[in-house]
């Protein structure tokens, strides 16, 4: 059942996933079928295109609206989406394959998971998207490095799962944007902002949730378990902390906790746009937008992916963006604070991002309780001595 105070973005959430009759028949031809092998990123994609994550979203993207996007943060219809979704491949691979045929789908192991109706296979400008999406070309960019490193050919049409599997790692957490509407229904939930990260939690995100909170009905918690940097802490490490949290400091009738199954993209700006999407097909109403939100390194300024959801009118995006300053620990008041609500000069603040606390994990320090709750420290403590 869907929510009825919020449409999915384009008014209808994708279902791709095949009917027994479709997964029978898919099956019975797997042997004859070409095969493409899709790496870790791809394979997410899959799915969030099967379950309805990426909707209206149907299938890899064909060239109108690859382009489109790319260049102008819209599809080809006008509706806003700001990252493109596409299976790259070789030449190599390309050559031999059919335009009009299907396409074999197998995971990073050799699984069959999906099929592909191939529609279109094109070439593409890998600066040119690496400039507009991420706004670099320097092959440091993780996201740039991808693009640079898959192949010259896109390989375009809808899409079937075969088959939705549980999570291996995290089954109670996968809940599915059909689910999560359902979940908000019977909550009686009328507003719910979403929250996403790819760090563990920690008092600067807990203080801004928390904020938001408190002008929504319900807190759709949804940290990103798809493909992320090498140097990120690990899923595992970071939903255990995700979990102490919901024991110990947050009201458990107001939050539901689940797992974002998408890649990361280190876009920036225009991943905070494309992951407040998401979560409007979840069924959220809001989204949480901090400091930074999708970044890495210097690419971005501190209050970029805030600026850029003025490039679009509210009822176009149709989820309200909640946009927070800077968090920090504020030996003045000894509490969390933003430069909004606390009085303090700037050696009364106490900023330690997620690659500080990384380094001094890796240098065997906790820490402090100004950055963490001691539960979660403790966690990545000992998360780090194993690793």
């Amino acid at each position: 059942m869907i929510t009825d105070f919020i449409a999915p973005h384009g008014g209808e959430l994708i279902n791709r996933l095949a009917t027994p009759v479709e997964k029978k028949d898919f099956l019975a031809k797997a042997d004859s079928l070409p095969r493409v092998q899709l790496d870790e990123r791809a394979t997410s994609d899959l799915v969030m295109i099967a379950i309805g994550g990426f909707s209206p979203i149907s299938g890899f993207m064909e060239k109108d609206d690859y382009l489109s996007v790319v260049e102008k943060m819209r599809l080809a219809n006008d509706l806003p989406w700001s990252v493109p979704v596409t299976l790259s491949v070789t030449e190599e691979v390309a050559t031999p394959l059919t335009v009009g045929s299907l396409i074999r789908l197998d995971d990073p192991s050799g699984k069959f998971v999906g099929v592909l109706q191939l529609t279109q296979k094109y070439s593409y400008d890998k600066k040119h998207e690496a400039i507009n999406v991420y706004r670099t070309d320097e092959d440091q960019h993780p996201g740039v490095k991808v693009i640079y490193d898959q192949g010259a050919i896109n390989l375009a049409g809808p899409i079937w799962l075969l088959e939705r599997e549980d999570h291996p790692q995290f089954p109670k957490y996968q809940i599915d944007p059909a689910a999560s509407r359902a979940m908000f229904q019977e909550k009686g939930w009328k507003t719910v902002v979403g929250f996403q990260t790819r760090n563990p939690i920690h008092r600067a995100h807990e203080y801004i949730i928390k904020c938001a909170l408190e002008i929504v009905d319900g807190l759709f918690l949804h940290p990103l378990v798809g493909a992320t940097k090498s140097d990120d802490i690990p899923a595992d490490v970071r939903m255990r902390c995700y979990e102490i949290m919901m024991e110990n400091y947050f009201p458990q009738d107001r939050v539901i906790l689940a797992i974002n199954p998408s890649a990361m993209r280190y876009a920036g700006p225009r991943e905070a746009i494309f992951h407040a999407l998401i979560r409007k097909n979840y069924g959220c109403t809001h989204f949480i937008v901090g400091r930074d939100h999708a970044g890495v390194g210097d690419y971005y300024g501190t209050y970029d992916a805030q600026e850029i959801f003025g490039e679009f009118k509210p009822e176009e995006l149709g989820i309200t963006p909640l946009k927070f300053e800077h968090a920090f620990y504020c030996t003045r008041t000894e509490q969390m604070a933003t430069a909004k609500t606390s009085p303090a000069t700037k050696e009364e603040r106490i900023h330690l991002s997620g690659t500080k606390v990384r380094a001094m994990l890796r240098e065997g320090k906790t820490p402090p309780p100004q950055f963490s709750r001691p539960q979660v420290a403790e966690e990545l403590a000992r998360a780090m001595k194993e690793s």
